[in-house]
């Protein structure tokens, strides 16, 4: 890696480092903090570089064959739409060719529906913008994406679906549980410099007078549609103020809303500005993750088709129910639209690999997603620039292995699609 951005106080925690490792002069607190300021000041001087000129993501512009079939029209009626002036107005590049930021899509759906609703085709304007109907009672999902063993591809999971769901035209929150805040790299975010406090969910969901409104929180992304609410650290507290609460409620001094149903009523707050919301829960069966279960209408649970990661999950299953049913008997509500395993990092010709999937589908019939996300080097690629594959453009790959990745994550998150929308109705 170039050091040249590098500061000089990075240069002298690395100086740190290194006579820590040899056990000198540093205790192991002081010399695992001098490790995080070094990574922290070189992730910082990595972002700088990447995202010029502001250090701030941005999202790639489409092309019209791309932003066509994202609308579910032909290029040659978005040409028609260009030539009558009608919608927004493409930028247009070297040989004619013309390219749409996800906003000028997103303003073409709209006025596409409107089209359609004036000539009273209902239908057709929900397949161009594809936002609930609250009068049709279509309600909020809250979706959440969950396992507690690590390396089960749970936030490449949550951000690629949160992503696609932007992409076809939904309005989305994405909620960043995870105090190791992961789902927020990937947004740009580097929580030690650009968090400085109660700007996570533990903000809205605290239980003392700093408690803030969720929608003081939340944060546009460069996806339009697609809305953050970033993690960092703080979100640890919320495990350790719980039981202090929960012990005020016995003696009688507190008479808030219980831990399980604070991320509810959160989120219940900002429920009238989105389609979706998409959790990346802790990997960790705490207050989080049960909050986040307490307040979800859908869960997906990530599994990597290992026998280890397999029986782990077993001993995640037993726990969630025992957990959950101790909140049920305590108020809470437990209905979930639909619960799925989705298989991740899956190899296709590894043969021990096919045989765990094949005994999970036998099991589990179709609770398993037909579909599942393979092991791409595209997608770990795409993540070494803290970026998704929808992101990244298919020129930055060789094409079969875009390709190949791109078709499985569409397939995946499609299917989810299809769930969401079965459960409003459509």
């Amino acid at each position: 890696m170039d050091m040249t951005g590098s500061t000089a106080e990075a240069a002298s925690a690395i100086g740190e480092l290194a006579t820590a490792g040899q056990g000198l002069r540093r205790s192991a607190d002081e010399a695992i903090a001098a490790d995080a300021r070094a990574l922290s000041e070189q992730l910082k001087a990595m972002r700088d570089r990447l995202f010029p000129p502001l250090a701030r993501k941005t999202l790639r512009s489409f092309t019209s064959g791309e932003a066509a079939k994202l609308i579910g029209v032909s290029d040659g009626y978005l040409r028609q739409l260009s030539l009558a002036g009608e919608g927004p107005q493409p930028d247009t590049g070297a040989g004619g060719r013309r390219s749409y930021s996800l906003s000028d899509i997103n303003a073409l759906r709209r006025h596409l529906a409107e089209q359609a609703l004036a000539k009273g085709n209902g239908a057709k304007a929900r397949g161009y913008l594809k936002w609930r109907d609250t009068r049709r009672g279509e309600h909020l999902q809250v979706v959440s994406v969950t396992n507690f063993k690590g390396g089960s591809g749970k936030t490449t999971s949550s951000v690629h679906l949160a992503q696609y769901l932007a992409l076809t035209g939904h309005r989305v929150l994405a909620v960043d549980l995870d105090p190791q805040a992961s789902l927020s790299a990937l947004f740009g975010y580097q929580p030690e410099l650009d968090l400085t406090g109660n700007d996570t969910l533990y903000g809205a969901i605290r239980y003392d007078a700093e408690a803030r409104p969720l929608r003081e929180i939340i944060r546009e992304t460069y996806f339009d549609g697609l809305d953050l609410v970033p993690g960092n650290l703080e979100l640890q507290e919320f495990e350790h103020t719980t039981p202090q609460a929960l012990s005020a409620r016995q003696s009688g001094s507190d008479a808030g809303p219980l831990f399980f149903a604070r991320v509810q009523t959160a989120l219940a707050s900002v429920a009238d500005h989105y389609d979706v919301v998409v959790i990346d829960c802790p990997p960790q069966l705490g207050y989080l993750t049960l909050s986040a279960l307490c307040a979800s209408t859908s869960v997906i649970v990530t599994v990597h088709p290992q026998m280890l990661d397999v029986a782990s999950m077993n001993q995640f299953l037993y726990m969630t129910s025992d957990l959950l049913s101790v909140v049920r008997e305590a108020g809470g509500e437990l209905n979930f639209d639909f619960l799925r395993y989705l298989v991740t990092r899956f190899e296709p010709n590894d043969g021990p690999q096919a045989q765990i999937v094949g005994f999970m589908r036998s099991l589990f019939g179709d609770r398993v997603l037909t579909s599942s996300m393979v092991k791409s080097t595209a997608i770990s690629d795409a993540g070494l620039t803290k970026q998704t594959l929808y992101e990244v453009g298919r020129e930055n790959f060789t094409r079969a292995t875009y390709d190949r990745a791109i078709e499985s994550l569409n397939a995946v998150n499609g299917e989810i699609e299809a769930l969401i929308h079965a459960a409003w109705g459509r």
